[in-house]
């Protein structure tokens, strides 16, 4: 694992619906991120946040894909700032902020690792375009848009797409997807590990066939981390907690297996919301499944 990473914060909340995760970089911090990660080793740059306008500055002009402009503006400098800073020699470490963020995240790392897995953890699947969307927020639509699918300002942040390919890309812990969403699973062929296959399998099993799938002809291995991908019980504070989700511990393995394939080019943490959280207890798992992702150890 590169021992040089940048922190990233981008306090958007312009994709969701609720408000409160634009905090979310804020409170990961407080939860001792940077003295986590140099305990282990690492040499931490932290960039701060970058801008992100306020919704109340801004009328929404198409409902199917709320806050388009001010998305995109954000997307592109993210995508810019994590270009730059892989360039550099870090590995960019982005705060969220809700998960429209990753199509910066993604567009950035995309412009070094031509042929990139992914591995989205999260209960739902992000799928959604224009066209399918329930709600008109751009959160559910970032692994869509990464993959060519969507408005064409939003897929070709940076200036190119596809970012990745469905065939290099896993979702695991899914357990709410709305229907468009599972015809273009179908459709693609991706692979998905809902909550039937990890309860099925294991997690074990699960996150090492996740990893021969990443990395089999990839160049660099892209981690999005969405806190309710996680059990509600074990991450309150999140925008759209699913009951019945993927254990504390179950995370913490998957994180620690990931930190042993040492595999990861970049990675995000997304979604944490302090104002629906209890004393903090989300960005603090958060830290903790970062701490397993680069490398702790109990012995």
């Amino acid at each position: 694992m590169n021992k040089h990473i940048s922190i990233i914060g981008v306090p958007m909340d312009l994709g969701a619906d609720r408000r409160g995760v634009d905090m979310g970089p804020s409170a990961i911090r407080y939860a001792g991120i940077k003295k986590r990660l140099e305990s282990l080793g690492y040499q931490i740059k932290d960039m701060g946040d970058l801008p992100v306008p306020r919704p109340e500055s801004f009328e929404i002009k198409d409902q199917n894909l709320k806050y388009l402009p001010e998305i995109l503006e954000v997307s592109e400098q993210l995508a810019k700032t994590v270009e730059e800073e892989i360039h550099k020699g870090f590995f960019p470490l982005v705060l969220g902020g809700d998960h429209s963020i990753a199509i910066g995240t993604i567009a950035g790392a995309a412009q070094h690792y031509k042929n990139m897995g992914v591995i989205w953890f999260d209960a739902h699947g992000d799928l959604n375009t224009a066209d399918t969307t329930p709600s008109g927020n751009i959160h559910g639509m970032p692994l869509a848009i990464s993959l060519g699918l969507g408005h064409p300002d939003l897929v070709n942040v940076g200036g190119f797409s596809p970012k990745i390919k469905p065939e290099n890309t896993v979702i695991i812990g899914a357990r709410l997807l709305d229907p468009g969403e599972k015809d273009l699973i179908k459709e693609m062929g991706m692979k998905v590990f809902t909550m039937h296959e990890i309860d099925r399998m294991g997690m074990a099993a699960v996150i090492e066939e996740a990893i021969a799938h990443v990395t089999n002809g990839t160049d660099g291995v892209h981690l999005s981390l969405d806190l309710d991908g996680l059990d509600p019980a074990d991450a309150p504070g999140v925008g759209t907690p699913v009951i019945g989700g993927i254990s504390y511990r179950e995370s913490h393995l998957a994180m620690e297996i990931l930190a042993d394939a040492d595999i990861l080019t970049s990675a995000e943490v997304v979604e944490v919301n302090p104002i629906l959280d209890r004393r903090n207890k989300t960005a603090q798992v958060a830290v903790a499944l970062m701490g397993s992702v680069f490398g702790e150890k109990l012995l």
